[in-house]
């Protein structure tokens, strides 16, 4: 039994080894020593980070962002080149994928929760959404207590879940929920009437609305779950590499040069369509940006 029992040590203690090598805590020398730095993407998170007819590298605010960030840590490393490679993440593996080394950045729509930062840190938040319901007009529904008995669609993964349920549990409301895969696969879901709702970030629902076939035909309820902040994602416990990503989020916010970035997604047209999103600076993202911070929800 005691010889089983130091079996058992030397094994726990062999995985949490492999476990902590497997976690990089110094992604600067990671990134010196590769020449490479591997951001985190989405394919249909449209203007945040999106593939323009699904091939190509990704573009979109949150991309921009994270090039400027690049651009940072190539000139604190002193390197000649670094080169940017791409890997497109879920709501589901974003985490597991950051906390292993397979990215250094996620740079999409990821919500900075209190309970997310038990496992990733994020960079000062470069945006705030307020999370609420997409609904086609000829449905009649005008509120979210309307959903009561219905069918709502949701992200796996997603902090909308979340809020969906406590929602349902506090207003004593009972809907039926239906999660799809990615922003996409849930619109998809209202589109085809297998869902009379879609509960997402507001900017993301507008989005999904403007490139959808008949974009008259939605609209996005008054009502709101919660505001959150987005956040650029990244290793915990490495403060070399969040001050780089720190310092470099901050410059854009305090130069202003955030504010023509904005301008640039959210006010303008917009690949591929050329389709304007007419999403003016909130308060709350105006707030974000003159008075930087990492705060979770």
């Amino acid at each position: 039994m005691n010889h089983l029992r130091s079996l058992m040590v030397v094994l726990v203690a062999t995985i949490a080894t492999t476990t902590a090598l497997a976690q990089p805590t110094d992604t600067l020398a990671k990134i010196k020593e590769s020449g490479a730095i591997n951001i985190g993407s989405r394919d249909t998170q449209i203007p945040f980070s999106y593939r323009v007819s699904g091939s190509g590298d990704p573009i979109g605010f949150t991309n921009d962002i994270c090039l400027k960030v690049v651009d940072a840590i190539k000139a604190k490393l002193k390197l000649a080149t670094l080169t940017v490679h791409y890997t497109t993440l879920t709501s589901t593996n974003r985490i597991p994928l950051i906390q292993n080394g397979t990215v250094d950045l996620d740079c999409a729509t990821t919500t900075n929760s209190l309970a997310r930062q038990q496992q990733v840190a994020f960079a000062p938040s470069h945006f705030v959404t307020s999370i609420t319901a997409a609904v086609k007009k000829a449905s009649g529904i005008n509120s979210l207590a309307d959903l009561k008995g219905k069918t709502v669609a949701t992200v796996a993964g997603s902090t909308s879940v979340q809020l969906l349920r406590v929602y349902r549990k506090t207003e004593s409301i009972e809907v039926q929920e239906l999660a799809g895969k990615d922003t996409a696969d849930g619109f998809l879901l209202l589109a085809s009437d297998r869902a009379v709702a879609y509960v997402l970030d507001d900017v993301q629902l507008a989005g999904l609305i403007a490139t959808s076939k008949e974009p008259n035909e939605y609209r996005i309820l008054k009502d709101s779950l919660r505001q959150e902040p987005y956040g650029i994602m990244f290793r915990k416990d490495d403060p070399a590499f969040k001050d780089v990503v720190d310092q470099a989020v901050l410059g854009l916010m305090k130069s202003g040069a955030i504010d023509e970035l904005y301008a640039k997604w959210f006010t303008k047209p917009i690949p591929p369509n050329n389709i304007n999103l007419a999403f003016p600076m909130s308060e709350a993202v105006r707030n974000a940006f003159r008075n930087p911070n990492n705060n979770g929800v």
